[in-house]
């Protein structure tokens, strides 16, 4: 099993509410098609949901009552994305079905937990996709947290022993600065826990699920001898369909323990 984040940053402009880049999605949706192999998509919110999470807080949880609205219009913007995207999947031959979050998942002071697995399970086996996505899930603790797709990802990754977590975002990988204001910036191939606290990982649009450090973090946690976790740039045709096929790309491997 390979599970495919699909990052906020690559499935829509990050700058702009609510901007979805249809064309690419769509393309990249082909590519895992075409390469055959069994996966399960988890996708960030994107625009269509940090922006408000930002300007209300909704990650510090529940504060009072005018972040409300904002919760609600949240789930409505994340859950239309979703729809966005499975049309896309589905489109491509790929039998996808949204599942948000809140329907399977509860937080406790932002942790995420699972009490029923079997629903998702039953899904896959019967050959149809769960697709899940960054969102605001109720939190026993704060009233309600910010899930990242990240947090998804990793409890995906864990309950189907993933052999393989591919995060797709639109940069080649984890640089040792900006790539975009540094022309001297150089691709960390492989990264470890030591190198990741001595480089400059403030290299994104701001959000609320923890940037490039989070997803970086992420991957180290994830990763072992058994399990390969990997950055690569969607935003380069054919670069997704060459890695699921096992080619060498430009891309950054965490290396776990």
């Amino acid at each position: 099993m390979i599970i495919i984040k699909l990052g906020g940053s690559i499935i829509t402009d990050k700058t702009d509410y609510r901007k979805f880049n249809k064309d690419v999605v769509a393309r990249l949706c082909k590519e895992i098609k075409e390469s055959g192999q069994k996966v399960i998509i988890v996708h960030g919110a994107g625009s269509f949901g940090h922006i408000i999470s930002k300007r209300f807080k909704l990650n510090e949880g529940y504060v009072d009552k005018a972040q409300i609205p904002a919760v609600a219009q949240v789930c409505y913007d994340t859950r239309d994305l979703s729809s966005m995207i499975i049309k896309e999947l589905i489109d491509a031959g790929i039998p996808a079905i949204s599942v948000p979050p809140g329907s399977a998942f509860y937080m406790e002071d932002r942790i995420l937990r699972i009490e029923d697995e079997s629903v998702i399970r039953m899904m896959v086996e019967k050959g149809l996709m769960p697709v899940m996505f960054g969102d605001v899930v109720q939190d026993k603790n704060l009233g309600f947290a910010i899930c990242s797709g990240d947090q998804i990802t990793e409890l995906l990754a864990k309950m189907f022993d993933a052999e393989r977590v591919i995060f797709v975002s639109d940069i080649d990988g984890l640089f040792d600065s900006d790539p975009k204001t540094d022309p001297n910036a150089e691709l960390l191939s492989k990264i470890d826990k030591d190198t990741l606290s001595a480089v400059n990982t403030d290299i994104s649009v701001d959000d609320v699920t923890g940037g490039v450090r989070g997803k970086i973090e992420t991957m180290l946690d994830m990763c072992s001898k058994e399990r390969d976790c990997i950055l690569v740039n969607g935003m380069v045709e054919g670069r997704l369909l060459s890695l699921l096929k096992g080619e060498d790309v430009i891309c950054t491997r965490a290396e776990g323990e």
